[in-house]
């Protein structure tokens, strides 16, 4: 094999893919980035056999086509150090091949293509849809947090995707608060879903770049492909049934509350900074036109209080809540005002932004109470 590539798109190619290298592994070729020179293309390819990433590279000249395996960690590294010039990679042995540079080279070892597991992107009986590339972003962005660590019961650790003709739902939840994304951008032809796992939604959302418009998605019962510009990402999907969450969404909650969330967040910020460390619990009081949030840790001594004003109708109603539950759902709202929506202090309340702004419909937040004194 021997081609010759800039070395910044090479960069940016192996970096992308690099997310799919994992830290250790039972198969050590899988340490390894795959290679393919063929035509004017060079694929690059990187997997753990549960996510893989792979994506396509322009190469100035192909003098001779091949495939090989080459070590992650090293090419990466030596990549980095290389100013932005072309760069010829080329085998030199059955073992070894060089990269060379205008002033110098390296020598590196590499594997057969061969021994590289193969990686099927090729699903049959595959369900195919298109979702626009940057509110799928935005999706994963608004409900990524939400999802669950629970070995117990794994389809929390992902994010649901309820897909529907009208509309598309993202749903993550860790059974203490639960968020829905909804974006009729999102809608498909069909009525399916799946769970992607929290990590592949990551690297999802950190590879595709601002100039991809649309992503290709295809999935059957255990994988699911999405394809964009000239990357390309396999995973396995999260086996088992979600829970059905539009049960647990209130829909009477009556005592109702208005604020500003910038003002809501920073007050909840400075309180929870007295609450007791384990529990993280602060109390909201409200009655008409104040809220008063409290907090205090009996073992240190300390407490706080802060009150703002709001517009509040309903029954006076003082309800316990988790402070950094408060904080994770507020910090991912985008909107300038949200509604809280209550029933009483057992009950969840619902987060929304409020009727005026335009994420109204996309997002709702739900979140547990915990009983305090």
């Amino acid at each position: 094999m021997e081609f010759t590539i800039s070395s910044a798109e090479l960069l940016k190619g192996i970096m992308d893919v690099s997310k799919a290298i994992p830290a250790k592994s039972v198969l050590p070729i899988l340490e390894n980035f795959l290679f393919k020179a063929e035509g004017d293309t060079l694929t690059v390819t990187a997997s753990d056999q549960e996510l893989t990433l792979r994506t396509e590279l322009n190469v100035e000249n192909v003098k001779k086509e091949g495939a090989i395996a080459v070590p992650a960690r090293q090419m990466t590294d030596l990549i980095k150090t290389i100013p932005d010039q072309p760069i010829c990679i080329k085998t030199t042995s059955d073992s070894s091949f060089e990269c060379i540079w205008s002033n110098g080279n390296s020598s590196l070892p590499y594997f057969p293509a061969e021994d590289y597991p193969e990686i099927k992107s090729e699903l049959e009986g595959a369900q195919n849809i298109v979702f626009p590339a940057q509110t799928l972003i935005e999706g994963i962005n608004g409900t990524i947090y939400a999802t669950a660590d629970d070995e117990m019961r794994p389809a929390m650790n992902g994010i649901f995707f309820d897909i529907d003709t009208a509309a598309t739902t993202l749903v993550a939840s860790d059974s203490h608060k639960l968020i829905c994304y909804t974006d009729k951008a999102l809608a498909a032809g069909i009525k399916a879903s799946f769970i992607l796992h929290k990590k592949p939604a990551g690297v999802l959302r950190s590879i595709i770049g601002k100039e991809i418009e649309n992503v290709e998605v295809s999935f059957d019962d255990t994988t699911v492909v999405f394809r964009f510009g000239a990357t390309m990402m396999v995973c396995r999907l999260v086996v088992g049934k979600y829970p059905k969450y539009r049960d647990v969404i209130p829909q009477n909650n009556s005592n109702i509350l208005r604020i500003d969330r910038e003002q809501l967040l920073s007050t909840v910020k400075r309180v929870a900074v007295c609450a007791n460390k384990a529990s993280n619990h602060i109390k909201f009081e409200l009655k008409a036109g104040q809220l008063e949030i409290t907090a205090q840790d009996l073992g240190f001594a300390i407490a706080a209080y802060e009150k703002l004003p709001c517009e509040y109708n309903g029954d006076e109603l003082a309800i316990g809540f988790k402070s950094s539950f408060i904080i994770e759902i507020l910090s991912n709202m985008n909107c300038e005002a949200l509604v809280m929506k209550f029933a009483d202090a057992r009950r969840a309340a619902l987060i929304v932004p409020s009727e005026e702004e335009a994420e109204s419909e996309k997002i709702c937040g739900i979140i547990m109470p915990i009983m305090v004194s």
